[in-house]
């Protein structure tokens, strides 16, 4: 055991942590529509410099977790995980540069667990029970009611953010696929080296496009080219706040889970709905709809109870392997 996790006040430690990186994420939540949807820069462009100023702050991290946590018999995987997470960030940043509520964004990101669920039924051949499907279902419900689907309010944009947790609730089912035979500290420097070449990966297919294809195809808020010109002035400070950040929300998830128990830390995760709600409120001034909160309760508790009975399942399926 660490010295760190052997503090008696280790669970306190973990609960602070894990309520800095909701702090930190909503800071970045607040920062990208800022860039994107007031200043105009390109969704793409912003998300390529934000994980290249990230990856330059996470060096320590990197060269603490080490190199040699390189070596893996499923390099494609990895790959794979790391294209998954870049997908969803993109999809992610593009929805708040097309104007899409930040308690929107948030609340719909969180469906995220419901394609674990379909995923490791799917893939993993994990049993399906009457309780994950009735979550599933509860989940769903309130997802239809935060999106506001049949209402005005509603736009195609608004599948962005389930776009995003689509991407991510897959990048969820091949870590825990890896981790049967890789180590924790092998998916997390894998994560953090490839992320940011998956971007820049992504951000040339876009500017291919936008050269091939006819003018204004592709909307303006996502690419304009080849979008790898730092911007300058206001919008390059804010990039660069954004990807410090982003470097520090991932410091505070690596200290908070090496502290205390991932059980234990999800009720704290859970705060980051209202903390981002009252960021956009007070700082871009969007007020959730009437149909928001009973949604988002619909969300969290159906997300929660499917976190938590995957979690409680877990030691039974490794005592039988």
């Amino acid at each position: 055991m660490n010295q760190i996790s052997s503090l008696p006040h280790a669970p306190v430690l973990g609960a602070v942590f894990m309520v800095g990186a909701g702090i930190t994420f909503a800071i970045t939540n607040i920062l990208t529509p800022i860039i994107t949807y007031q200043m105009g820069v390109p969704s793409t462009a912003v998300v390529f410099w934000q994980y290249i100023i990230a990856t330059l702050f996470a060096l320590p991290l990197i060269l603490r977790i080490g190199m040699s946590k390189l070596r893996t018999k499923h390099p494609y995987w990895h790959e794979t995980r790391a294209l998954l997470s870049a997908l969803g960030v993109q999809f992610f940043a593009f929805g708040f540069a097309l104007g899409v509520p930040v308690w929107q964004m948030v609340a719909l990101s969180m469906t995220g667990p419901f394609f674990i669920l379909l995923g490791a039924t799917l893939f993993l051949s994990e049993r399906l029970t009457v309780q994950r499907l009735g979550a599933t279902i509860t989940g769903f419900v309130g997802a239809v009611m935060v999106s506001q689907i049949g209402t005005e309010q509603f736009t195609t944009a608004s599948l962005l953010p389930v776009l995003a947790a689509l991407c991510w609730g897959s990048v969820s089912v091949i870590t825990r696929y890896l981790s049967r035979d890789e180590e924790p500290e092998s998916l997390t420097l894998y994560m953090l080296v490839l992320i940011t070449p998956n971007h820049f990966l992504i951000g040339l297919m876009l500017g291919v496009a936008v050269a091939m294809l006819p003018a204004g195809t592709l909307p303006a808020g996502l690419a304009t080219g080849f979008d790898f010109q730092l911007p300058v002035g206001a919008a390059l400070g804010l990039i660069v706040l954004l990807g410090l950040v982003t470097a520090g929300a991932q410091y505070f998830l690596s200290f908070a889970y090496k502290v205390a128990d991932a059980t234990y830390l999800q009720p704290f995760d859970d705060l980051k709905l209202p903390l981002n709600t009252l960021l956009g409120w007070v700082v871009l001034s969007q007020v959730p709809s009437v149909w928001f909160w009973p949604g988002a309760l619909l969300i969290l508790g159906a997300s929660s109870f499917i976190l938590w009975s995957e979690r409680r399942a877990t030691p039974a399926r490794l005592q039988m392997a």
